[in-house]
Protein backbone atom coordinates (compact mmCIF):
# COMPACT_ATOMS: atom_id res chain seq x y z
CA UNK A 1 0.00 0.00 0.00
CA UNK A 2 0.93 3.72 -0.61
CA UNK A 3 0.93 6.62 1.80
CA UNK A 4 1.53 10.34 0.78
CA UNK A 5 4.27 12.29 3.03
CA UNK A 6 3.12 16.14 3.39
CA UNK A 7 6.33 17.50 5.34
CA UNK A 8 6.42 20.54 7.01
CA UNK A 9 3.96 22.56 5.35
CA UNK A 10 3.34 24.88 8.22
CA UNK A 11 2.67 28.87 8.18
CA UNK A 12 5.84 29.85 9.92
CA UNK A 13 7.85 28.49 7.02
CA UNK A 14 5.77 30.25 4.47
CA UNK A 15 6.31 33.85 5.51
CA UNK A 16 7.22 36.97 3.98
CA UNK A 17 10.69 36.84 4.90
CA UNK A 18 10.28 32.99 3.70
CA UNK A 19 9.58 32.56 0.66
CA UNK A 20 9.74 29.54 -0.93
CA UNK A 21 9.61 28.74 -4.73
CA UNK A 22 6.80 27.83 -6.48
CA UNK A 23 4.41 27.73 -3.18
CA UNK A 24 1.06 28.15 -4.83
CA UNK A 25 1.97 25.24 -7.37
CA UNK A 26 3.49 22.91 -4.84
CA UNK A 27 0.38 23.74 -2.15
CA UNK A 28 -2.20 23.00 -5.82
CA UNK A 29 -0.35 19.49 -6.49
CA UNK A 30 -0.48 18.45 -2.72
CA UNK A 31 -3.86 19.13 -2.51
CA UNK A 32 -4.59 17.29 -5.86
CA UNK A 33 -2.69 14.29 -4.43
CA UNK A 34 -4.09 14.05 -1.39
CA UNK A 35 -7.70 13.61 -2.93
CA UNK A 36 -6.47 11.11 -4.97
CA UNK A 37 -5.17 9.64 -2.01
CA UNK A 38 -8.27 10.03 -0.14
CA UNK A 39 -10.52 8.58 -2.81
CA UNK A 40 -8.75 5.30 -3.14
CA UNK A 41 -8.44 5.05 0.81
CA UNK A 42 -4.94 5.21 0.94
CA UNK A 43 -3.24 7.08 3.89
CA UNK A 44 -2.26 11.30 3.95
CA UNK A 45 0.14 11.85 6.31
CA UNK A 46 1.28 15.24 7.86
CA UNK A 47 4.38 16.02 9.04
CA UNK A 48 4.34 18.56 11.33
CA UNK A 49 7.75 20.14 12.95
CA UNK A 50 7.99 21.25 16.45
CA UNK A 51 11.24 23.29 16.36
CA UNK A 52 11.21 23.92 20.37
CA UNK A 53 14.86 23.18 20.44
CA UNK A 54 15.42 25.93 17.89
CA UNK A 55 12.86 28.23 19.31
CA UNK A 56 10.48 28.27 16.20
CA UNK A 57 7.54 26.33 15.27
CA UNK A 58 6.78 26.04 18.57
CA UNK A 59 3.90 23.68 19.53
CA UNK A 60 0.11 25.49 19.24
CA UNK A 61 1.14 28.49 18.14
CA UNK A 62 -0.13 29.97 14.47
CA UNK A 63 3.57 29.76 13.26
CA UNK A 64 3.37 25.50 14.00
CA UNK A 65 0.06 25.03 12.67
CA UNK A 66 -0.41 23.70 8.88
CA UNK A 67 -0.80 25.63 6.18
CA UNK A 68 -5.12 26.74 5.71
CA UNK A 69 -4.34 26.55 2.08
CA UNK A 70 -3.98 22.80 2.49
CA UNK A 71 -6.93 20.86 2.40
CA UNK A 72 -6.45 18.55 5.20
CA UNK A 73 -9.44 16.37 6.44
CA UNK A 74 -9.94 14.25 10.05
CA UNK A 75 -8.64 10.75 8.50
CA UNK A 76 -5.88 11.99 7.74
CA UNK A 77 -2.84 11.47 10.30
CA UNK A 78 -0.53 14.04 11.93
CA UNK A 79 2.56 12.70 12.85
CA UNK A 80 4.96 15.59 14.80
CA UNK A 81 8.99 15.24 14.64
CA UNK A 82 11.61 17.45 15.99
CA UNK A 83 14.59 16.64 13.53
CA UNK A 84 14.80 17.04 9.80
CA UNK A 85 14.66 13.20 9.11
CA UNK A 86 10.56 12.67 9.98
CA UNK A 87 11.03 8.68 11.37
CA UNK A 88 13.66 9.69 13.76
CA UNK A 89 12.04 9.55 17.55
CA UNK A 90 8.72 9.42 15.75
CA UNK A 91 5.86 7.10 15.63
CA UNK A 92 5.91 7.50 11.70
CA UNK A 93 7.77 3.86 11.23
CA UNK A 94 5.13 2.49 13.55
CA UNK A 95 2.16 3.97 11.44
CA UNK A 96 3.04 2.87 8.35
CA UNK A 97 3.99 -0.53 9.62
CA UNK A 98 0.95 -0.51 11.49
CA UNK A 99 -0.79 0.61 8.04
CA UNK A 100 1.20 -2.04 5.63
CA UNK A 101 2.82 0.99 3.54
CA UNK A 102 5.18 -0.54 1.41
CA UNK A 103 5.39 2.98 -0.92
CA UNK A 104 5.96 6.49 -0.14
CA UNK A 105 5.24 9.60 -2.47
CA UNK A 106 7.53 12.17 -1.04
CA UNK A 107 6.29 16.19 -0.88
CA UNK A 108 6.58 18.80 1.00
CA UNK A 109 8.82 21.86 2.43
CA UNK A 110 12.25 22.34 2.80
CA UNK A 111 13.80 20.27 -0.54
CA UNK A 112 17.28 20.30 1.23
CA UNK A 113 16.71 19.79 5.14
CA UNK A 114 13.79 17.93 5.74
CA UNK A 115 12.67 16.55 2.73
CA UNK A 116 16.03 15.44 1.86
CA UNK A 117 16.69 13.72 5.04
CA UNK A 118 13.31 12.23 5.03
CA UNK A 119 13.83 10.61 1.63
CA UNK A 120 17.03 9.39 2.59
CA UNK A 121 15.84 7.89 5.76
CA UNK A 122 13.16 6.08 3.99
CA UNK A 123 15.65 4.39 1.41
CA UNK A 124 17.73 3.28 4.10
CA UNK A 125 14.61 1.47 5.75
CA UNK A 126 14.26 -0.13 2.37
CA UNK A 127 10.95 1.40 1.18
CA UNK A 128 9.61 1.91 -2.58
CA UNK A 129 9.79 6.00 -2.55
CA UNK A 130 8.87 8.22 -5.27
CA UNK A 131 9.65 11.72 -5.09
CA UNK A 132 7.21 14.54 -6.80
CA UNK A 133 9.56 16.51 -8.64
CA UNK A 134 7.43 19.25 -9.09
CA UNK A 135 5.89 18.53 -5.27
CA UNK A 136 8.69 19.93 -2.84
CA UNK A 137 10.24 23.45 -2.40
CA UNK A 138 12.29 25.64 -0.18
CA UNK A 139 13.78 29.04 -0.42
CA UNK A 140 16.88 30.85 -1.73
CA UNK A 141 20.16 29.95 -0.27
CA UNK A 142 22.95 31.95 0.34
CA UNK A 143 24.97 29.81 -2.79
CA UNK A 144 22.27 28.83 -4.27
CA UNK A 145 18.69 30.04 -5.27
CA UNK A 146 15.48 28.09 -4.48
CA UNK A 147 15.05 26.30 -8.63
CA UNK A 148 18.43 25.18 -8.41
CA UNK A 149 18.59 23.89 -4.68
CA UNK A 150 15.14 22.02 -6.43
CA UNK A 151 16.90 20.57 -9.26
CA UNK A 152 20.12 19.65 -7.54
CA UNK A 153 18.22 17.73 -4.82
CA UNK A 154 15.93 16.27 -7.63
CA UNK A 155 19.19 14.66 -10.14
CA UNK A 156 20.82 13.78 -6.71
CA UNK A 157 17.78 11.28 -5.51
CA UNK A 158 17.48 9.96 -8.72
CA UNK A 159 21.22 8.80 -8.78
CA UNK A 160 21.32 7.54 -5.32
CA UNK A 161 22.45 4.01 -5.14
CA UNK A 162 19.11 1.59 -4.82
CA UNK A 163 19.02 -0.18 -1.61
CA UNK A 164 15.67 -2.72 -1.92
CA UNK A 165 14.57 -0.26 -4.46
CA UNK A 166 15.40 2.15 -7.23
CA UNK A 167 14.05 5.88 -5.41
CA UNK A 168 11.80 7.42 -8.46
CA UNK A 169 11.07 11.03 -9.37
CA UNK A 170 8.43 11.99 -11.28
CA UNK A 171 6.80 14.76 -12.15
CA UNK A 172 2.87 15.03 -10.69
CA UNK A 173 1.55 14.97 -13.74
CA UNK A 174 2.97 11.35 -14.82
CA UNK A 175 2.10 10.51 -10.89
CA UNK A 176 -1.28 11.62 -10.83
CA UNK A 177 -1.81 9.84 -13.95
CA UNK A 178 -0.53 6.26 -13.29
CA UNK A 179 -2.95 6.32 -10.11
Amino acid sequence: MKALLIIDMQIGLFTPSTPRFDAHGVISRINALSKKFRELEWPVIFIQHDGTSQDYLLPNTPDWEILPSLIQKSSDIVVGKTANDAFYNSNLQDILEAKGITELIITGCATDFCVDTTVRSALGRNYKITVIEDGHTTGNRPHLDAQTVIMHHNWIWSELSPTAHRLKVKPFDEVIVEM
